[in-house]
């Protein structure tokens, strides 16, 4: 069973969906990250100060000339440290524990434990060893202790917002993706409906004139039966590599105008269309079926740009020492600036139903599998559009 095509609705949705999420969660990363750098200067600022207090004091003592003065300030150096809450032991030089602060545990506890203790402290930080003395051994301050725990905070939020992204970013390309299957379906629908139409009608026309000679409508017939075989000529090429054989950019334009002539409007709101091309030439190396079908869509949207107004279409084919060119002109209504920018973009249309894949197709083909390019101007006279299709030469 295939699986279901997503409405525009449901795309739309999904496409609002990511960006407010991603929103909050950088906001709310930023937040953490300012409120961690405000809790660590504040920090640094506090252990600044205290230890300045602490030299402050010893040095107050050590310079004290009343006797016991020394002593009872390296006494209070002690108790500071006691109260700071670093984690501190002193061994002899024996390697006998003879002091222990801020200990994670009580006095009673074991031999091992206590040797543990210190193996971890010694980890944190290299010991302090005097000849004759003994060994110090410390960790970390409870602030640093701290400022881990919020790094490791900050750092899974930062993953959180990684991984927010990475499912936005999914969820983005899932939409984009359902929007292209329900956009190529439209398009496919639309180029099969052409040459559908168009048989629709000679039936209806034999109906009512059951004495037309076949010989008059077999060209008709057929050339609708071409096109629908061209058509699922198209569709097969998707995805593949594109064709590289000698195409005559004449020929091509030939036949696009030769199909839509007969098909245009020519009561109210008549449309022409003409063609000015050098034979069949210039050519150039490219998949016929696929350079065909970007013309072609040029030309229709031409076509819809005249639709209910009437005009002229030129089609014109040239060649300059490199490059051969198609341009395609109407005397239509033109293209609003602000849609010019972005008006070769996947899914961007200014008709009313339109799903954007038309000229996004076209580019794509010239571009990107025939090293190309696609180009549209306003008309000279300010009127109208101006495409152009370029394509190097053989």
């Amino acid at each position: 069973m295939s699986a279901p095509i997503e409405s525009p609705e449901r795309t739309g949705a999904l496409r609002r969906a990511g960006p407010p999420v991603l929103v909050f969660a950088a906001l709310l990363f930023g937040v953490l990250s300012v409120g961690y750098a405000w809790i660590v200067a504040r920090h640094l600022r506090n252990d600044a100060r205290e230890t300045s207090r602490l030299l402050g004091h010893v040095f107050a003592g050590l310079n004290d000339p009343r006797e016991g003065a020394a002593a009872d300030a390296l006494l209070g150096l002690a108790d500071e440290v006691r109260h700071l809450g670093i984690p501190l032991a002193v061994t002899d030089t024996a390697g006998r524990i003879t002091a222990l602060d801020n200990a994670p545990f009580g006095p009673d506890a074991g031999e091992g434990t206590r040797r543990n203790w210190i193996a971890e402290l010694d980890r944190i930080h290299a010991p302090l060893s005097q000849p004759g003395v003994g060994t110090i051994h410390y960790g970390a301050l409870p602030t640093a202790r701290a400022f881990t725990g919020l790094a490791v905070l900050q750092g899974a939020m930062f993953l959180s917002l990684v991984l927010l992204a990475l499912s936005a970013m999914r969820e983005r390309v899932s939409a984009a993706r359902d929007r292209l299957w329900v956009a190529m379906a439209r398009e496919s629908a639309h180029q099969l409906g052409t040459p559908l139409m168009s048989l629709t009608g000679w039936i209806d026309y034999l109906r009512e004139n059951p004495g037309t000679p076949g010989s008059e409508l077999v060209p008709h017939l057929e050339a609708d039966a071409e096109r629908l075989g061209r058509v699922a000529r198209r569709f097969e090429r998707i995805g593949r590599p594109a064709r590289r054989e000698a195409v005559g950019l004449g020929t091509v334009a030939e036949r696009v105008v030769g199909y839509f002539r007969p098909r245009l409007p020519t009561l109210a709101h008549s449309v022409t269309i003409a063609i000015r091309s050098p034979a069949a030439g210039p050519t150039v190396m490219g998949d016929p079926v696929l350079i065909e079908w970007a013309l072609e869509v040029i030309v229709k949207n031409a076509v819809d740009a005249l639709s209910g107004r009437g005009g002229r279409i030129d089609v014109e084919v040239e060649a300059t020492e490199s490059t051969g060119l198609l341009n395609v002109r109407d005397d239509g209504p033109g293209v609003a600036p602000d849609m010019q920018r972005q008006l070769f973009e996947p899914g961007v249309s200014s008709k009313t139903g339109g799903w954007g894949i038309g000229l996004a197709l076209a580019r794509r083909i010239v571009e990107q599998q025939h090293d190309g390019r696609v180009s549209f101007r306003p008309g000279s006279d300010g009127r109208g559009s101006v495409f152009v299709l370029e394509f190097p030469l053989k």
